[in-house]
């Protein structure tokens, strides 16, 4: 079994041995390699500094993406490609988008530019997420000076080029990635294992029902970079290729515990434009790349965004416990607050979500202080069959205004078997009463969320009488 990380760096092989797992590939960057034009701004994943691309094997080809190197975790490189800020210029000449950001004055302090070099050079090479409008490809990366509008006229005139030639070949490993540090001042042994199937996965997980499961770190690396937490047993999603399918099995989609939100934005949003919409308000391009929708479900946040819509959908979660599998309705699957129904060396194997029926209203409302890459103070979902005027069906559910997301079940038989009009909505708002006491946070004040919510059921149904009404997307010109 391998105990070595190895990636591609400039093509390169690069190899790291008894590295601590826990170690993040901004320090071991900006540490043993000396790369420090990638920097370290805010080590949770928000400001985009450190952004880097990440190239894995895509079918016969590789699929470059930006990712924030302060929350990826070095073993999550193994069997990868690397470029960085320092990969980019040649024989001494600066990169086109380089010299263009000179040349538009599009970077003042500078410390921010390495990593906005580094999402325009993924526009450019058409890495995942890239193709999207430049004020959404750079909505990850925050800048105190220039006040963007340099910056986004470079990234209209980024010019297509090649994606860099690797050959991950050469870098490839079959077997389980396994690796052992000790601390020798804390006393500490942290082990990391990376399984390459799900049966290896499930065995490893009964063999460690205390480990951390990793995704895409999105969530677990800020337990390290500012929680400090120690974590003594990982084991990564990563490589096990059967979480990692998106598939239309009928009358649902079927999503893979490794998806990233990257790649189900389009099946998802295809299904239900408004949760597409949201998504791309989700994170940003950088966290979209690395975090997967079974993450978010798995850490039982009370304020991730995807629970509440797919709560409302209907959607159905598979766990997995050795050979055992399990099926339980989304909403069940949150008890309390910090508390899922997952047995030990249980894990989320995937997500069934119901294709939406025809003439079927739903509507996803995220309300937050940035439009762009901020958490929900309070995210509503909303669905709803309405025959010959007559509210038939309601799934409704909020996130942010409770210990766990939870369905508005007070609110939803107010309205069902009453006719859709503005008195039905007025006696539906005041049930959404009984359904949650809100608290107050550094997001919003319980009152504020209480009124939001309310507010959110009366603008489904006036966006009801106005037929092509959808949620606002980001626009062109805006950013942060």
């Amino acid at each position: 079994m391998g105990d070595t990380i190895r990636f591609l760096l400039d093509g390169e092989v690069h190899e790291a041995r008894g590295a601590n797992p826990t170690t993040t590939l901004l320090e071991h960057l900006r540490g043993p390699l000396r790369r420090t034009g990638t920097k370290e701004g805010c080590a949770e994943g928000d400001c985009g500094s450190c952004t880097v691309l990440v190239g894995e094997a895509d079918g016969d080809g590789v699929a470059w993406r930006a990712v924030n190197s302060c929350i990826q975790f070095l073993p999550m490189l193994h069997g990868k490609a690397l470029v960085t800020v320092e990969s980019l210029a040649k024989a001494g000449a600066p990169h086109p988008v380089q010299r263009a950001l000179v040349e538009r004055h599009g970077s003042q302090c500078g410390f921010c530019t390495p990593g906005i070099v580094m999402s325009l050079y993924g526009r450019a090479v058409r890495a995942k997420g890239a193709e999207a409008p430049p004020a959404e490809v750079l909505a990850g990366n925050l800048c105190r000076c220039t006040g963007y509008g340099p910056i986004l006229e470079v990234a209209k005139g980024v010019a297509a080029e090649t994606p860099p030639d690797v050959d991950l070949a050469r870098v490839a490993d079959e077997t389980m990635l396994t690796l052992s540090f000790e601390d020798e001042i804390h006393g500490v042994t942290r082990q990391w294992f990376a399984p390459r199937t799900v049966d290896e996965l499930a065995q490893t997980y009964l063999d460690h029902p205390d480990a951390t499961i990793v995704a895409g770190a999105t969530d677990v690396g800020l337990w390290v970079t500012k929680q400090r937490r120690p974590l003594p047993t990982l084991i990564s999603l990563a490589e096990v290729a059967e979480l990692k399918r998106l598939e239309d099995v009928g009358e649902a989609l079927s999503i893979g515990a490794g998806v990233r939100y990257v790649d189900a934005l389009a099946a998802l949003g295809g299904l239900y434009p408004e949760l597409g919409a949201m998504m791309r308000r989700l994170g940003s391009t950088q966290v979209r790349n690395s975090g997967t929708i079974g993450g978010n479900i798995a850490n039982g946040s009370p304020i991730g965004d995807m629970p509440p819509a797919l709560i409302a959908a209907g959607a159905t979660l598979v766990l997995r416990q050795g050979d055992a599998r399990r099926a339980l309705p989304l909403e069940d699957f949150f008890l309390d607050y910090g508390k899922q129904d997952r047995r030990p060396g249980e894990f989320v194997a995937a997500v069934l979500v119901p294709k939406p029926a025809a003439g079927r209203l739903f509507k996803v409302f995220k309300l937050s202080k940035r439009f762009d890459q901020d958490i929900s103070a309070v995210c509503g979902a909303f669905s709803l069959a309405i025959e010959d005027g007559v509210v038939t069906e309601a799934r409704i559910a909020f996130g942010g205004m409770a210990g766990t997301p939870k369905r508005a079940l007070a609110c939803e038989a107010a309205l069902i078997g009453a006719p859709w009009t503005e008195a039905t909505i007025e006696t539906a708002m005041t049930a959404l009463d009984t359904d949650y006491t809100p608290m107050s946070d550094m997001r919003a004040s319980a009152a504020y969320r209480a009124l939001s919510a309310r507010n959110m059921l009366r603008k489904v149904f006036l966006e009801s009488q106005t037929p092509g009404a959808e949620t606002r997307v980001v626009p062109e010109s805006a950013h942060g």
